[in-house]
């Protein structure tokens, strides 16, 4: 993603979180209560004040923090077989040819942010950054917050509707306090409702201790195991979920709302109890199916049928399938190409006989004969579609009966019809067509 694009994205989602906070404040509940401070005023604005603080903490703080890169140099411990995932092919331990470095577990290459990220979970481009392993606690964090400010942000903006409409007070709202709330409506309403989806989401994958793509990876294996492909293969990162959740949020509940930094080092991770360090090396399972495919290798000819010509001579496809019984055939020929087409022929097939000594020379006359389909990557040569338009209607013209030809009349018909040249009969001057008047 481009620089500037990323921050714009950014401003926007500054401006979505700074416009309800702001405006609600100062033009919805600031009038309601009269423009005085009390202390019902201040014991409603604290605890939105802190809310949205903490939102746009956690926001900083996932724009800000790097997700996690593999440090230079790094290898796998090859000694202890643990610590480390294999590839599905090869068997040896996953390697990024892009990077150039080992990748460690949980670990994938990010194509917007060029590089390997550590437990990566998906590249959010509302942040303009990865989610991965030191981030990904920050962003669960502002998701929770941004539900959490958004519900107590529509608490206070209904609750003012709310006493508006049972007239409890004598002032009804302005205006301007009337369009502002709508626009406080307009704006968090569908921002609770996408973000809220998108919070439920995350907060099972955190319970299971699984990111985004794992939980690709997991829906892949459940169709596989469906499919009877495979037997029943155990995540090997589920601790459970207290442990899930601290794994990410850290071992003290009571800082799990509070920015805090991820334990472990996210090179290396707990599997679960009872598993065995080669489940961590199966893990994506493969499709067995794929087990004997081979490799996909572009052919050495760039032509589809490799025989080492331009055009190559095809067989047709329906050649082999020959009548058992004889049948006279109801044409005298038989052409791919219409009558008119310059390449027709009339005489390129003879009108097949039932004896049996001409049924088989006609079949090894037809095994012989190659079919050219342009279907099949042939290549067909281009003709001149005026001439052959010519050539068809001087066909029909020259066919008896198919138009009424007009024929202007000669001289001596004329003469004949009209008795010019003779001696005996008058003929009148209006009698005579205008073009052989004197």
């Amino acid at each position: 993603m481009h620089p500037f694009l990323g921050r714009l994205i950014i401003s926007f989602v500054l401006f979505l979180i700074l416009f309800p906070v702001l405006t609600s404040q100062a033009f919805i509940i600031w009038p309601w209560y009269g423009r005085e401070w009390s202390v019902d005023l201040i014991i409603l604005l604290v605890p939105f004040n802190i809310l949205a603080s903490m939102l746009l903490a956690n926001y900083y703080l996932c724009i800000v923090t790097d997700p996690g890169r593999v440090p230079d140099g790094w290898e796998p411990d090859f000694l202890s077989g643990e610590g480390y995932e294999v590839k599905k092919l090869t068997g040896g331990p996953r390697y990024c040819r892009t990077c150039e470095r080992y990748k460690p577990p949980r670990s994938h290459h990010c194509r917007q942010c060029n590089r390997c990220v550590l437990r990566m979970d998906h590249h959010c481009p509302w942040v303009d950054n990865c989610i991965g392993h030191f981030n990904y606690g920050h962003f669960l964090r502002f998701l929770f917050y941004v539900n959490l400010t958004c519900s107590y942000h529509l608490f206070m903006v209904t609750r003012r509707v709310m006493d508006t409409t049972s007239r409890r007070y004598h002032d009804d709202p302005s205006g301007l306090e009337l369009i502002f709330i709508v626009m406080n409506y307009v704006l968090v309403v569908p921002v609770i409702i996408a973000v809220g989806a998108f919070s439920v989401y995350h907060f099972y994958s955190l319970t299971s201790n699984t990111t985004t793509i794992e939980g690709w990876e997991k829906d892949k294996a459940t169709t596989l195991k469906r499919h009877g492909k495979i037997r029943e293969v155990k995540f090997p990162y589920n601790l459970g979920i207290r442990r899930n959740i601290a794994s990410v949020l850290g071992n003290n509940p009571l800082f799990w709302c509070c920015p805090t930094v991820p334990p472990g080092t996210g090179l290396k991770y707990q599997l679960s109890v009872g598993s065995d360090p080669t489940v961590q090396h199966a893990w994506p399972p493969r499709d067995p199916t794929l087990e004997d495919q081979k490799p996909f290798k572009l052919p050495d000819s760039p032509w589809t049928y490799e025989n080492g010509s331009t055009n190559p001579t095809l067989r047709p496809s329906n050649s082999g399938l020959e009548p058992t019984n004889c049948q006279p055939s109801a044409q005298a020929y038989t052409s791919a190409l219409p009558p008119y087409h310059p390449d027709f022929q009339h005489d390129a097939h003879p009108f097949r006989s039932c004896s049996p000594e001409s049924d088989t020379s006609y079949e090894e006359e037809y095994r012989s004969v190659r079919v050219r389909r342009g279907s099949e990557g042939y290549e067909v040569r281009p003709i001149n579609r005026g001439d052959m338009l010519r050539e068809h209607i001087r066909s029909e013209m020259e066919r008896v009966g198919r138009y009424h030809v007009y024929e202007p009349p000669t001289t001596l018909d004329l003469e004949m019809d009209y008795g010019l040249g003779c001696e005996t009969d008058e003929v009148s001057d209006d009698d005579i067509p205008l073009g052989l008047r004197n």
